[in-house]
């Protein structure tokens, strides 16, 4: 009776220990507003996360909405939602969803990951076409790379300079997605000042972006590695997006008021 209550009781730290660990948990919710060219409003997105079921397994659901709003708005339209369904304790995706419309430009994808078999199946309901792709292994989306990263990335540890990389799966294709370490940085936010980490995701040159290293990202140095700041350097101007609104934080959100 004695080693059961042990083993229970051992069970409990540990899993109490785990719990502590994670950067967040269900009921998080994020409000991002969102500047052009640094003065003019361009638009607001939410990030919401909530226990949710798939397949009859215990999932994180995490759904993201963006629209441009304004001025920008009337001469561009952007009404976006990303879903991503993936696992409550190794961060991996089950399922994603891409349902955006972009100044007419259209899109909505549905990907089911097997990880067991590293394939990816595709959905592309607004073509009606199915397709299946081999992925990498470990593979993540779009959006649960960010929750996976939160989780998982080393940041008492780390050095300017310091680069991590994951294999990343978006629309029909593989490919690996880099973060390199700025440095560390305080910024003054609506909130008051906070202790930030500073990264530099590389993204594609292209359509949308001036350069891979046009975005930065600033995220708060505590607990929780909440996402504070993100500034883009688009083909034309600059968009930049600002966390104004939270709810639901796992940790102590370490502002200073001075």
């Amino acid at each position: 009776m004695k080693k059961s209550l042990l083993i229970i009781a051992l069970i409990i730290i540990q899993v109490s220990h785990a719990q502590d660990k994670s950067a967040f948990g269900s009921g998080e919710w994020f409000k991002f507003k969102m500047s052009y060219s640094g003065w003019m409003k361009a638009g607001e997105a939410t990030l919401t996360l909530k226990e949710g079921m798939l397949d009859n397994r215990t999932v994180y659901h995490v759904v993201g909405k963006g629209k441009t709003t304004g001025p920008v708005g009337w001469f561009f339209k952007v009404r976006d939602r990303y879903e991503s369904y993936f696992d409550k304790n190794s961060g991996l995706p089950y399922k994603f969803i891409r349902d955006i419309d972009e100044g007419g430009h259209t899109k909505k994808l549905e990907i089911d990951f097997d990880h067991e078999n590293q394939k990816a199946y595709i959905n592309n309901i607004k073509k009606k076409r199915k397709s299946v792709k081999s992925t990498e292994i470990g593979v993540q989306d779009m959006v649960s790379a960010f929750y996976y990263l939160r989780n998982n990335y080393d940041t008492e540890n780390i050095k300017e300079g310091d680069e991590v990389s994951l294999n990343m799966f978006f629309d029909a294709e593989n490919y690996n997605f880099k973060l390199k370490f700025l440095g560390r940085e305080t910024i003054r936010t609506k909130f008051g000042k906070v202790k930030c980490l500073k990264f530099r995701p590389y993204v594609m040159a292209g359509r949308v972006f001036k350069e891979e290293e046009s975005l930065t990202l600033w995220v708060s140095a505590d607990k929780n590695k909440i996402p504070l700041r993100i500034k883009a350097d688009l083909a034309i101007g600059s968009l930049r997006a600002d966390l104004e609104a939270y709810k639901g934080l796992k940790h102590s959100f370490e502002i200073q008021f001075k």
